[in-house]
């Protein structure tokens, strides 16, 4: 009984997992200029030593095919490094979701499990083990529309709010997150994000996100677009 649980819930996962839109091997990169205006002074990174003073930042930024090769990132045309370390920083994790990889190299190690009945939404609990991160899914209608995880003193949860539906699998489109302190439960950083995606010889890559909320117990709004795209191809 217990291993049909765990093939269910697996299965359920791996749906949603392969319903995801990724850019496939023939992805070329691209070009884009950026203009990112940040709305407050914006702490960089999880630790928030650094800030970025508020005010609007524009340069050029270069993606390569090569998407296991983070490192070739390339921003030109702006004064401020800590600006330019941000938008390196949002391309890698745009790269993280649109980056193509197998369920079984990704998954094939974690257990699935099913976490209890369906919400009121239909979404069914999941949680995986052997990952390291104790992740805990959400999953409705072959989109994954919750993540709970917890790395190192920071604990957050994603919800899945509206999603572009491609061709080849769905983009989340509008989401928020709460990062906590989990030994205190206090909510450090909350943030909703809106995500536009354009196509452009066939890949779908951002146009335009923004994110409204706090973090470091201070206001946060940052807007990145994205102009004047040309893939490698073009």
């Amino acid at each position: 009984m217990t291993a049909a649980v765990e093939f269910s819930a697996r299965d359920i996962f791996r749906a949603a997992y392969t319903n995801r839109y990724t850019w496939d091997s023939g992805f070329p990169g691209y070009r884009a200029d950026f203009e990112l205006e940040l709305g407050y002074d914006t702490p960089l990174g999880r630790s928030g030593d650094k800030v970025i003073p508020a005010g609007t930042y524009r340069g050029r930024v270069s993606v390569p095919a090569d998407l296991s090769n983070l490192n070739g990132i390339e921003v030109s045309g702006i004064d401020e490094p800590l600006a330019a370390e941000w938008v390196v920083n949002q391309i890698k994790d745009v790269i993280t979701h649109r980056k193509r990889s197998e369920f079984d190299e990704a998954h094939g190690k974690h257990e699935f499990t099913l976490n209890g009945d369906p919400d009121k939404s239909g979404a069914v609990p999941i949680t995986v083990s052997g990952d390291s991160m104790g992740s805990h899914y959400k999953v409705r209608d072959r989109q994954v529309v919750q993540v709970s995880r917890q790395m190192g003193r920071m604990a957050f949860t994603i919800n899945h709010l509206k999603s572009i539906d491609t061709d080849t699998g769905y983009i989340s489109s509008h989401y928020n997150a709460v990062f906590k302190d989990p030994s205190s439960e206090k909510v450090l950083n909350q943030l909703d994000f809106s995500d536009d995606y354009d196509q452009f010889d066939g890949y779908y890559l951002m146009t335009q996100q923004v994110v409204k909320g706090s973090a470091h117990g201070k206001p946060s709004y940052t807007r990145v677009t994205f102009s004047n795209i040309e893939t490698s191809q073009s």
